[in-house]
């Protein structure tokens, strides 16, 4: 399948204060985070909106903003743990998929650009253990549901869900889950809305 016939998945959190980026407090109020968080969450769609796909979907906990751009349908996240509401947005695909997080604003079109024809998965590994980006040929649910989440393992656990198929890897990425987190990634895209807006908000504490 070429990358015009796959579905882009985001899985994110409305950017509400005490919802999201929590482990940025301190240093950063509750609405400094959401605000970071917010930053980070345009970047990720507008990637998105920018990358060839067959559909674009936003799987969402919470309310649409004016981060949204034209051209993402929205659909609200299923009940249950991580693993759950990854396997749910799985579950709503007829066709090939790449799930991503709101938690990289560094990503690109080219990054999000990928090709099925010769493989079954492909694979993002983050620098915190964890995944950045999961694509499924065939979206099974059961090839996400029962994997341990929010963990040092969580990667290698997906990673292994996916042996006896033929999977490609995307390059590392880290996620902004730290202050520390934040300024570098912020370095990766320093054009970006996130990296903007950090810069805003670290100024205005000197």
């Amino acid at each position: 399948m070429t990358a015009p016939e796959v579905t882009l998945l985001v899985i994110a959190k409305e950017p509400r204060p005490g919802r999201v980026k929590t482990r940025l407090t301190p240093p950063f109020t509750p609405e400094e985070a959401a605000a970071l968080a917010e930053a980070a969450l345009a970047d990720t769609l507008d990637a998105v909106a920018r990358t060839p796909a067959r559909r674009r979907v936003l799987v969402l906990d919470g309310s649409p903003g004016p981060w949204l751009p034209a051209g993402l349908e929205v659909v609200p996240q299923c009940a249950g743990g991580l693993d759950e509401r990854l396997a749910g947005a799985f579950a709503g695909c007829d066709g090939p998929a790449l799930l991503i997080g709101m938690d990289t604003p560094q990503v690109t079109p080219e990054l999000l650009t990928v090709d099925f024809a010769d493989c079954d998965a492909w694979f993002g590994p983050a620098a915190d253990g964890g995944f950045w980006a999961l694509g499924l040929a065939g979206p099974d649910p059961d090839l996400v549901r029962g994997v341990p989440m929010s963990t040092p393992h969580t990667g290698a656990a997906q990673r292994r869900r996916l042996d006896g198929l033929r999977v490609r890897d995307l390059p590392l990425l880290r996620d902004v889950d730290t202050a520390r987190d934040a300024a570098a990634v912020a370095g990766a895209a320093p054009d970006g809305r996130f990296a903007t807006r950090l810069a805003r908000l670290t100024a205005a504490r000197r």
